[in-house]
């Protein structure tokens, strides 16, 4: 099946030569194929080079590149470069992914229903705790987050929020004034939804987004966040949506990521930055939100050190939330976007 619009996939991978195989297996039957496949592999062994070379895949470019673009912010804008003319949809996917058949087709039939919507997300239907409300339950909103004919059941984390008037006030994938916002998702109910927000493992943008803007070299290595940041500064250009039809699976491969006392100061850090490239100005009661948030999040982890049973990872990541936070008095991040053209 073809529809009119020529499109690109990129994957960037690092040590990861199983996870990425089983991801373009699944490109491999899908009822829409890309026109070009760009992997861009940061590896610092030739295992992922070997594999690829034992199995073709039509369309694949492939590059191993050096230690000045290794890093997933890195890899994806030298990706970009790497575009062929004639391209006008870039997919983005993480290489622990795999696809449903009609993952692409809904990705392009999204993009083709409007020219104001020029970025494009699908769901992970392995992640989705949504389900059917029973009209006779009694559904306490502290505790469940009610959409449509569906509820949520939320974590400790969202419940304590929700009990402390810490809630966001906007609906999955909105980024509210404060930041810290919903991240349950949709449904899975056929129908697409506007958002400010696509993450990073199924996102794509008409190819002038990524022409005009790159993403930020403030997200080095692991690159935590980075598809907020991206996607917050892609709005200029038209909607972001969430297909509900364009669906795969997201398995978080442990490989290539950071330590937990890294993970950590990222969360709090890195969402600082993703916090002022929504809202670079907040008045005193968004301010006073993302720091009683962030707090409370560091405390229940420290709290997960004592019930959890990887006790250790717990502690360690709440150490890395704290120094996080206290280095944001002395050592704010810097917005280091790339300026956009008009």
């Amino acid at each position: 099946m073809k529809l009119a619009l020529p499109f690109s996939v990129i994957i960037c991978t690092y040590m990861r030569p199983q996870p990425l195989l089983a991801l373009l297996q699944s490109v491999q039957k899908q009822t829409l194929y890309p026109d070009e496949i760009i992997i861009i592999d940061g590896s610092n062994s030739d295992e992922t080079k070997i594999i690829l070379e034992q199995n073709q895949f039509q369309n694949l470019k492939y590059f191993l590149v050096s230690e000045e673009n290794r890093g997933l912010t890195r890899q994806r804008n030298f990706g970009i470069s790497e575009l062929s003319e004639d391209i006008e949809i870039v997919c983005f996917l993480d290489d622990d992914t795999v696809l449903e058949p009609d993952y692409f087709f809904e990705i392009v039939k999204t993009f083709q229903t409007s020219t104001d919507i020029t970025g494009v997300g699908g769901i992970a239907i392995n992640e989705n705790n949504w389900k059917l409300r029973n009209k006779d339950f009694f559904y306490n909103k502290k505790k469940y987050y009610l959409f449509e004919d569906y509820f949520y059941k939320e974590g400790i984390r969202n419940v304590f929020r929700n009990y402390l008037g810490l809630a966001s006030n906007l609906g999955s994938g909105k980024m509210p004034s404060f930041s810290h916002g919903r991240t349950s998702g949709f449904p899975i109910t056929g129908k697409t939804y506007e958002v400010d927000l696509l993450i990073g493992m199924s996102m794509a943008f008409r190819k002038i987004v990524v022409e005009k803007i790159k993403f930020s070299n403030f997200f080095e290595g692991y690159g935590l966040y980075e598809d907020a940041d991206f996607s917050l500064r892609a709005l200029q250009f038209g909607k972001n949506v969430i297909n509900t039809n364009a669906q795969l699976s997201h398995f978080h491969n442990a490989s290539g990521r950071p330590n937990q006392y890294k993970y950590g100061k990222m969360v709090v850090r890195n969402g600082w930055y993703v916090w002022r490239i929504k809202n670079p100005n907040p008045n005193f009661k968004d301010r006073f939100k993302w720091n009683a948030i962030t707090i409370l999040l560091t405390l229940i982890r420290f709290s997960n050190s004592i019930t959890d049973v990887n006790r250790k990872k717990a502690f360690t990541e709440a150490i890395g939330r704290t120094l996080g936070w206290w280095s944001l008095i002395f050592n704010k991040p810097v917005l280091l976007y790339f300026k956009e053209e008009k």
